[in-house]
């Protein structure tokens, strides 16, 4: 006999009821918003040189690329810091590194003298994708400490 599985979520408190659940989540806000926007700012700081590793990594348009991605970073982890948009945010930047992760860090495609670094970086971009992809779940409620402009 197997085990009846519940398909409906379990009511409980609302998410930032719990002693400093609202500091803790802005703290996340601000240290994942903020190191994405940061990214994408050295995004702009270095446009030939990181078009020049796109472009050895195959990605398409390059220099475009590099500027295009640069900008959604630096959108999207603005918005997630500052709890504005959220969805869009988290959104756009959960589908950039969902892309970008497997184009920019195929670490079981380079030499073997490189395959741990790009590891790395692949999984780091794995953590930051789930996270993303949270920051979405919670897009439809009001986040504490936000400017709370959103399209929900």
């Amino acid at each position: 006999m197997l085990p009846e599985i519940a398909t409906l979520p379990v009511q409980s408190a609302a998410p930032f009821d719990a002693p400093f659940a609202g500091e803790l989540f802005l703290i996340a806000r601000l240290v994942f918003g903020g190191v994405l926007a940061f990214t994408g700012i050295n995004h702009f700081l270095d446009v030939e040189g990181m078009a020049g590793y796109a472009e050895v990594k195959g990605v398409p348009l390059p220099t475009f690329s590099v500027i295009a991605s640069g900008v959604l970073l630096v959108f999207g982890g603005l918005g997630i810091a500052a709890g504005a948009l959220p969805a869009l945010a988290a959104g756009a930047l959960a589908v950039f590194l969902l892309v970008a992760t497997p184009m920019m860090h195929d670490f079981w495609a380079v030499p073997e003298d490189q395959q741990e670094s790009e590891m790395t970086s692949f999984l780091k971009n794995a953590g930051l994708f789930a996270a993303a992809l949270g920051f979405l779940a919670l897009a439809s409620i009001e986040w504490p400490y936000a400017i709370g402009v959103g399209l929900f």
